[in-house]
């Protein structure tokens, strides 16, 4: 087994096909194959099942693409600690999940790198099962999560308050309904607060499950929308956007881990976490 079979079998995952994954890799169809064929064989089962309309994973695969993603993972992590710029004494590594990178990651960053200029640092985006798994495996430091970052090991904050505002492109008040409305998937707190706030049968014209896209297609085609604070107050700032006036804020939790083992190493890790967060 080597790391080219690995990265080869992800890469068939994540295509679906092995002419994509071929062209992704840059290297021929039948090198792939030959690839996965002594994956096969090395661990006695069949890892995928291939044919002209696609590949899908088998049970086994389904149990080995975890494994295979952490033995790649911790290579790349290995590789990046013993060739350190000149310089840097170290890397610090965080998961975050997209959703929470504008204004929450970014300062964790910004924090870091203004307190600790001998360290490198290095951010991973993933879903709150991905980042609850590389930070029990050890493959990251500390995570950013919507979800309880929990297991042994691993320790947190109280969880922080990301506040929720609808805001629109033009001033007003609030309304019963804004045919312009762009509904925001913004977690299952939210899905129920809202549906309690706004119980008409009145369907959005557009849903997003990003808030990043959402206010993309807010800014270019106009309406309303709710957004996390910290992502639309630039925008309200500059003029682009208004706070709909009478309109209920909402919140969800944001949590905040990291791993003891990493604390003993940074003393100064959970500090880089408020203990309260106002946008």
């Amino acid at each position: 087994m080597n790391l080219a079979a690995l990265e080869t079998f992800l890469a068939v995952v994540r295509a679906g096909n092995l002419n994509r994954a071929a062209e992704q890799l840059n290297v021929t169809q039948s090198t792939v194959t030959a690839r996965l064929d002594a994956l096969d064989e090395a661990l006695g089962q069949t890892l995928l099942v291939r044919s002209r309309k696609g590949t899908q994973l088998t049970k086994a695969g389904f149990a080995f693409q975890r494994h295979a993603e952490l033995m790649l993972q911790t290579w790349e992590q290995g590789r990046k600690s013993v060739g350190l710029p000149k310089g840097f004494s170290g890397i610090v590594s965080l998961a975050c999940e997209p959703e929470l990178w504008t204004g929450i990651g970014e300062r964790w960053i910004e924090t870091v790198q203004a307190d600790h200029a001998d360290l490198a640092v290095e951010v991973w985006p993933g879903d709150a099962a991905s980042l609850r798994r590389w930070l029990a495996s050890g493959l990251v430091d500390a995570a950013i999560s919507l979800e309880p970052l929990t297991g042994d090991g691993i320790v947190g904050r109280a969880p922080l308050r990301d506040r929720l505002l609808q805001v629109a492109t033009v001033d007003r008040e609030v309304r019963s309904w804004d045919e312009a409305y762009i509904y925001v998937d913004l977690g299952p707190a939210f899905r129920r607060a809202h549906s309690l706030t706004w119980p008409g049968d009145d369907t959005p014209r557009i849903t997003f499950g990003s808030s990043h896209w959402a206010l993309a297609h807010l800014l270019a085609k106009g309406g309303s929308a709710y957004l996390p604070w910290r992502l639309s107050a630039p925008h309200v700032e500059a003029g682009r956007l208004f706070p709909v006036r009478g309109a209920p804020a909402f919140e969800r939790l944001v949590h905040c881990g990291w791993r003891e083992a990493s604390a003993g190493l940074y003393p100064w890790l959970a500090d880089t976490f408020p203990a309260s967060f106002e946008a």
